[in-house]
């Protein structure tokens, strides 16, 4: 028989008799005649077990197997899950195309940047380490950049992208009428080099440290879509025209309403928004507003007496609308406060008194005095509830009692005041969407904490120092949709913006039954432990990808095998949609 050439393989043929079925397994080899397509059987192998025909049909396939006897090694086994999970993301959010529209190595590293913000936040020099104990360093193809590659062409690019990503993250969250909400906080700073920083408000409580400031703007949700950085002395209500003119110039918005807090939007801010009557606003008054409206009777205390909320109406503040609440839990809880720094404060004069009586040859004299009484009260913030009487050798102090006592009757009181009509917005939403800003200060506790850690900043540039808060607005915005998705594992309301609108706007938000429950057991209904969002990120990076080896030989392949998904993992993967 003459010789053929041709890849051998097996062809199983099934034929149905007498209601039977019968299967056989040949071995054929296929080769060309002109223009026919012919085919030898060159043996059957039908008798043999099923497990041995497959094994031959694979290898014939071009699979390799090697024998059984042999050591099987892992050579190498890194965290996978959690680069899975927040990747994953980031790809259903469709943040590759927002920053650029082709692929480039620049938008590959940002990815990285940010990714590695969620995993584990450090310096950009322990970025470029930290990203191999994982297999986002190979899942990105950045396994070679070094840290002057992420300073000089990644965090220039991104910032140089920042107006046009900002755009196209303002279209999809925002619309004509939408409600904006804008906060401001600040991070210190270690160093001097760089031209934002200042001595500041330091919202971390580390006097000693220069600071920068950041706005950042978000929609009624908590989507963050914009940030702002500032020089660290800048004040809070300044920023408020810029950010205006970024709604209407840059996003393209006529008609928008602006949630600040107190500090914000202040009276001479607001002025200027009504000059804009397609701007709407919404605010809150302060204690001394307050005391103003009850002096002139436009808001009488009794009103409280049957009802938490209601809605005033004066001439101090035409073309506005007023919405007065009360709180007894915070009011209980301003008095607690207060008592306890007026305690405080009359301890520490307690003794400057005594210091000042002891001193008979050489009395302290009345600007000595001054200065440590200044030091004292000023750092309670209780100098305009004390009479103090200074003199040379002398220092008296005692309670204001009448003016306490009249402080304390606007305890657990405040108002809420808007430009929106009640045929837009009812007083309790007026309540609740001015109590939204929450959703603000929740981003700056995720910056701030272990979560995105976007301090201490030791960058020494300016355009470095805003690509990198920018780099930590976008992290949150990929956790924030991570939160809302994985909510039902972890330690969160599964449907939050439908519990707030059925929730009393004024009293002390308390959290849902089905959050007690999870608190309570620990556990959801399901079984699953409930986690926090950096735990179950640890739980996600137990799922590994080993490169394993049959014998340790140069010769030998080697493989790639990820480890089966927990059930844990494989429901976190399921509400990622992944």
């Amino acid at each position: 028989m003459s010789s053929r050439s041709g890849a051998v393989h097996v062809a199983t043929t099934t034929r149905k008799y007498k209601g039977r079925i019968y299967q056989s397994h040949l071995l054929r080899r296929t080769f060309r005649v002109g223009d026919q397509v012919k085919h030898e059987t060159l043996g059957n192998i039908s008798h043999l077990p099923p497990s041995l025909i497959d094994i031959i049909r694979r290898s014939l396939a071009g699979e390799t197997f090697l024998p059984a006897t042999k050591t099987f090694h892992v050579l190498r086994s890194l965290p996978h899950g959690h680069v899975e999970a927040v990747l994953g993301t980031v790809r259903s959010l469709e943040l590759e195309p927002l920053f650029s529209s082709k692929p480039c190595r620049e938008r590959d590293l940002v990815l990285a940047m940010l990714v590695e913000r969620l995993l584990d936040p450090a310096s950009k020099l322990a970025t470029t380490r930290l990203w191999h104990n994982s297999t986002l360093a190979e899942e990105l193809s950045v396994q070679d950049a070094n840290e002057d590659e992420l300073y000089q062409a990644s965090l220039d690019w991104l910032l140089a992208r920042q107006a046009q990503i900002e755009k196209k993250l303002a279209a999809r969250h925002l619309h004509e009428g939408s409600e904006v909400l804008y906060d401001i906080s600040s991070s210190y700073y270690e160093g001097r080099c760089c031209s934002l920083v200042r001595y500041g408000h330091n919202r971390d409580g580390k006097r000693d440290r220069p600071i920068i400031v950041y706005g950042v703007l978000t929609d009624t949700e908590g989507h963050p879509f914009s940030v702002e950085v500032y020089p660290g002395n800048t004040g809070d209500a300044t920023t408020v025209p810029g950010q205006v003119k970024k709604l209407r110039e840059r996003f393209g918005l006529s008609r928008v309403v602006l949630v600040g807090d107190r500090r914000m939007l202040t009276e001479k801010q607001i002025a200027q928004l009504k000059q804009h009557p397609e701007l709407g606003w919404i605010s809150a008054l302060k204690a001394g507003a307050i005391r103003q409206l009850v002096e002139a009777g436009a808001l009488q205390l009794s009103l409280f007496d049957q009802q938490n909320l209601v809605e005033i109406h004066t001439a101090l503040y035409p073309d506005e609308r007023l919405v007065a609440c009360f709180n007894p839990l915070l009011a209980e809880e301003r008095k607690r406060k207060r008592e306890e720094l007026l305690q405080a404060t009359e301890k520490e004069l307690e003794a400057i008194r005594q210091q000042v009586a002891r001193r008979k040859k050489k009395i302290l004299r009345k600007e000595e005095i001054a200065l440590k009484v200044g030091r004292v009260v000023n750092h309670f913030k209780m100098a305009k509830h004390f009479e103090l009487t200074i003199e040379d050798g002398k220092f008296h102090a005692q309670r204001r009692e009448e003016q306490i006592r009249e402080e304390g009757l606007l305890d657990g009181v405040y108002v809420i005041r808007t430009s929106e009509s009640k045929e837009k917005l009812s007083a309790p939403d007026t309540v609740r969407h001015y109590k939204n800003l929450a959703n603000v200060e929740r981003a700056f506790r995720c910056w701030k904490g272990m979560d995105i850690r976007v301090r201490p900043i030791y960058l020494r540039t300016e355009e470095h120092v805003r690509a990198h808060i920018f780099l930590c607005l976008l992290a949150y915005y990929v956790e924030w949709h991570m939160r809302a998705a994985l909510a039902p594992l972890l330690f969160a309301e599964e449907d939050l913006a439908q519990y707030r609108q059925q929730r009393d706007p004024v009293t002390t938000a308390e959290p849902s039954a089905t959050v007690q429950t999870k608190k309570q057991r620990k556990q959801t209904e399901e079984g699953f432990p409930v986690q926090s969002f950096p735990t179950l990120l640890q739980a996600l990076a137990t799922r590994c990808r080993n490169t394993c080896q049959v014998q340790a030989t140069k010769e030998t392949p080697t493989f790639e095998q990820v480890t089966q998904a927990t059930p844990l993992q494989a429901k976190a993967f399921e509400l990622l949609g992944l």
